[in-house]
């Protein structure tokens, strides 16, 4: 595959959006190193690469939230552009976002949300409410969306929330006169496939409307399906840039990760013949009387269609969501367990129990604080002394979890929040793995996270998993749970409805049973 043809452009396709020799440096660490990257008008053009690889950075560059370093040089629609982009510039120009966490407030309605960036941006007194709910309903329409501009965001689904996102967005670019550029970073990862569908559509109608858009994801299926072009970024540097149709799968991996990823057989089962967790009777908001068990070296996948109920039950057993019913018994004791109901994220942690929720910024790090202390959490009361805290000692596990789990940089003083979302999910893992637990649940643990990651997040709950512990993986992802699980629960209405094992876990065999389960 080519990464030169597709950058060759003549006068009937200058670009709308152009950008030379771009490069930004945090500390020691370089985010971005002369990258450059051209976008058509009507066209979806992928952003891809590994976490750390630079997209955030460019993005936040874009947007005037990061100011690039000298010699950086941007157009927009023909005309250089100054940078830094001062804010509120990229609206200005037409360049709108939606970034992956929708910037929708739950408190207010669809309309105030649709509203946000006019009442952000203009001096307006008074607003005619009925008149601008009557203007979201004939854009709701055009978009074929339905959704009432009265309703709060509570009342309405995630996908929904994604659409007004970029309904929002598109309206915005429209305010400015011209179709400009839309910039969507990593849209999907929490909807479930037929509303990913739902957003293409979406995307498509803002590209025939005039609009060029940014995509940008993890998710190499759905850059084949959705973009004209992509570009991939790798150590902060440009790899290549390719026509989609022109590319394969396989292609687009080796670029991003940059050399041939070897197909492997599916790594030998740890499974043993000791109970590790018996769950008899779970029952929740959702979960209807659930019987589970799960072996020591066991790693066990569950899955459904969204509502199903399969994403409740590590909550549940963990203490984090109460439970209605159920008893629980963990290495074949009944009195290391007992009631569902009992158990609260302290009681767990003792037990063995640890939790990888999939909301990573709200519940699983504290974006402010440096990745040695989101690290040290678990662990003050081992590594310190009961009078103070001993920062050398913290820093230095810290530093040894970042080698081991190969977290990037390796800055043990900064903040997590400027780490990617791939490093921040391994240090999440670092985080509760030094545990040496004997119950690992996990929710959703690569969403958002590079091809090359997830395999090394793999290797590590393998090696967990070598030791005896058992593994229990909520996730709508059906080649993750492939080639992770030796065994897979369906679930549908709350209640496991099929059992997986051996050859039967293929993603093919997955999808067929939960959409099987639906009908």
């Amino acid at each position: 595959m080519s990464s030169n043809v597709a950058d060759q452009q003549g006068p009937a396709t200058s670009p709308l959006l152009r950008i030379e020799s771009l490069s930004k440096h945090f500390g020691g660490a370089q985010a971005l190193d002369g990258a450059h990257l051209n976008v058509r008008g009507q066209e979806v053009h992928g952003l891809l690469g590994h976490n750390g690889s630079g997209k955030s950075t460019l993005i936040k560059v874009l947007a005037g939230f990061h100011a690039p370093d000298p010699g950086a040089r941007m157009w927009f629609g023909g005309k250089e552009v100054n940078l830094p982009m001062p804010f509120g510039g990229a609206r200005e120009l037409g360049i709108s976002f939606v970034h992956q966490h929708l910037g929708i407030l739950p408190s207010l309605t669809v309309l105030e949300n649709l509203l946000l960036g006019d009442l952000a941006t203009e001096n307006r007194w008074k607003i005619n409410w009925a008149r601008e709910a009557k203007n979201a309903r004939a854009l709701f329409e055009r978009y074929q969306i339905d959704i009432d501009p009265m309703s709060t965001i509570y009342d309405i689904s995630p996908v929904e929330r994604a659409l007004l996102a970029i309904v929002r967005a598109f309206r915005d670019l429209g305010k400015m006169g011209n179709a400009g550029l839309l910039i969507l970073d990593e849209p999907t990862p929490f909807l479930p496939r037929k509303d990913v569908q739902r957003l293409f559509s979406l995307i498509k109608q803002v590209v025939a409307d005039g609009a060029g858009v940014i995509f940008v994801s993890h998710d190499i299926d759905e850059v084949l399906e959705i973009t004209d072009r992509a570009t991939v970024l790798r150590d902060g540097k440009v790899a290549g840039t390719f026509e989609t149709k022109n590319a394969s799968k396989d292609d687009i991996v080796e670029m991003i990760v940059g050399h041939r990823l070897e197909r492997k057989a599916k790594p030998t089962s740890a499974k043993q013949d000791l109970p590790a967790l018996e769950i008899s009777g779970l029952s929740g908001e959702v979960v209807k009387n659930v019987e589970l068990r799960v072996a020591k070296g066991e790693i066990v996948g569950l899955t459904g269609l969204i509502g199903s109920g399969y994403d409740e039950l590590p909550y549940l057993l963990y203490g984090a969501k109460k439970a209605r019913s159920g008893t629980f018994a963990l290495n074949g004791q009944q009195q290391v367990g007992g009631a569902v109901s009992d158990n609260t994220p302290e009681r767990s942690i003792c037990q063995g129990m640890v939790l990888i929720p999939a909301d990573r910024q709200n519940n699983a790090v504290i974006g402010s604080l440096s990745v040695t202390e989101n690290l040290s959490m678990p662990v003050y009361g081992r590594l310190g002394s009961p009078w103070a805290i001993i920062s050398t000692v913290l820093s230095d596990n810290a530093q040894a979890l970042m080698e081991s789990f190969d977290i990037r940089p390796r800055t043990v003083e900064l903040d997590i929040q400027n780490f990617s979302g791939g490093n921040q999910q391994k240090a999440v893992m670092a985080k509760w793995l030094q545990l040496d637990p004997s119950l690992v649940l996990l929710d959703e643990p690569t969403q958002g996270v590079d091809v090359g990651a997830r395999q090394q997040l793999f290797t590590h709950l393998r090696k967990v998993a070598s030791k005896g512990a058992a593994i229990v993986v909520a996730s709508s992802d059906f080649e993750q749970l492939e080639a992770l699980c030796d065994t897979v629960m369906v679930f549908d209405r709350g209640r496991i409805v099929s059992q997986l094992s051996g050859d039967d876990v293929t993603k093919n065999t997955i999808a067929e049973h939960c959409f099987g389960a639906e009908k």
